[in-house]
Formats: C-alpha cells, sequence, structure tokens
C-alpha cells in the first residue's frame, strides 16, 4: 500500500534525546508513517499545531514545558484536544502514571522503548489492526534495520563524552535538577540502544537524587561506575 505523500500518517514524537526520536523513525520505518520530532513542550504544542498529527508521543521530563503542562495546554485547544497522546518515560511508577492519565494521556509506555511495546501502544490508541492498513510494500524496505541501530549507537557514544563532562559540572556546584535531567536523559536513550548497564546506573543516580538528603559522595562513587562502563564500550564497539 503506497500513499501520496500528504495522506501519510504523520506522528508527533516530542523527546529531548536524539536517540530517542530516531528510535521512533527506526521502529516506525515499515509504514507510511511521517515522524516528526522535537525536543520539548512548546515546541511540541507549536509543531502540533503546525502539523495536526495523527496522535503525539511526549517524554515526561523535558526543558521549558514538561510533557504533563504540554498534555493540559493540548486539551483544552480546540484544534488539537481530539488527538491521543501516548507518555513514554523514564518515571513510570504509579503517581507518574495517575497523573499523565487525568492530564488527558490515553496511555503510558516505560523506558527503554522497544518496538513490540511502541506497536502494541499505538495500535490501541488509533484502534485495532491499524498499522497493518498502512504497512510499507516489502518492494519499499530498502534498507538494513541492524545498520540504522549500529549508527544510532556510535551517536551515542560520539556524544556521550559531553554528557559526561556536563554531568561533572553539575555534581561540582551540586545542580540536583541539571544532574537529574542528564542523567534521565541517559538512563533512556541508553536501555533503549541495549546499554543496560549504563541505564542502570543512571537509575541509581536519580533514586540518590530523590533522597530528601542528596549523598553527593554516593554520586560522584555512581559517576565514577558511569565512567567506567562507558569506557568498557568504547573499547568494546573499536574493535
Amino acid at each position: 500500500m503506497v500513499l501520496p505523500f500528504d495522506d501519510r500518517v504523520r506522528i508527533l514524537v516530542i523527546d529531548d534525546s536524539e536517540v530517542i526520536q530516531s528510535l521512533f523513525k527506526s521502529f516506525l520505518s515499515d509504514y507510511n508513517i511521517e515522524v516528526i520530532t522535537c525536543n520539548d513542550g512548546l515546541e511540541g504544542i507549536q509543531k502540533a499545531i503546525e502539523y495536526k498529527p495523527k496522535l503525539i508521543f511526549v517524554d515526561i521530563m523535558m526543558p521549558n514545558l514538561d510533557g504533563l503542562r504540554m498534555i493540559k495546554i493540548i486539551k483544552i485547544l480546540d484544534d488539537l484536544k481530539n488527538i491521543p497522546v501516548i507518555v513514554v518515560s523514564g518515571h513510570t511508577d504509579r503517581k507518574n502514571v495517575i497523573e499523565a492519565i487525568e492530564s488527558g494521556a490515553v496511555h503510558v509506555i516505560s523506558k527503554p522503548l522497544n518496538k513490540k511495546t511502541l506497536l502494541k501502544a499505538l495500535n490501541e490508541a488509533l484502534g485495532k489492526d491499524f498499522l497493518m492498513k498502512i504497512k510499507k510494500d516489502k518492494s519499499m524496505l530498502d534498507f538494513d534495520k541492524k545498520e540504522i541501530l549500529e549508527s544510532m549507537k556510535k551517536f551515542f557514544l560520539a556524544n556521550v563524552q559531553q554528557k559526561l563532562k556536563d554531568m561533572e559540572d553539575a555534581i561540582r556546584i551540586k545542580n540536583v535538577n541539571l544532574l537529574k535531567t542528564i542523567a534521565h536523559e541517559l538512563k533512556g536513550s541508553s536501555g533503549t540502544l541495549g546499554f543496560n548497564n549504563i541505564s542502570n546506573i543512571c537509575n541509581s543516580i536519580e533514586k540518590i537524587l530523590n533522597e530528601e538528603i542528596t549523598d553527593w559522595i554516593e554520586v560522584y562513587s555512581k559517576y565514577q561506575e558511569l565512567i567506567h562502563e562507558i569506557e568498557v564500550i568504547e573499547i568494546l564497539n573499536s574493535k
């Protein structure tokens, strides 16, 4: 089934991780779907108004305007209020799930993101077997998905040193919010790419930062673990 460009299903992905944005495009590449991406809630509202997507995926923790507040705004705008919104987050405890649903989300899925869960949520939001109706012909699938995943891993590793530097700076000045943001992004993108040890260490850092009193010695210890794990992965991927 081949659709003209203007008839393709448009889906908006709002997440400040370029890795997550790329994974959406990879996971949905079998379908006649145009994946539109942006980095924060304010830009997300502008993109939604411009493109009128069939469905919106949004992270909770983002700069400028977080996902929950963005959903609440969308639900009071006449042109957007009927667009289903799915929350994709590394923070899917009971409290956050309830808040997301109360804000207007139709579904909540957890990071690390995987293709099966994503497609299931999309079908549930848009109707049973929706994706089968817009699946591309096999002749259109002219790229190697394994190669795409390897490219995303290389992209992640090429940029992770800057993230480590930002984390070190945040620890030095004891900036809890900045450190939480960096750890959250690394946790989601690394876990989705299969770097589970990195994801677990970042999750531990987040838990320490959520304590009433931050144990900065423990934070720094976990940061050192993170550096070591990334060094191991870089060595393995250089062979």
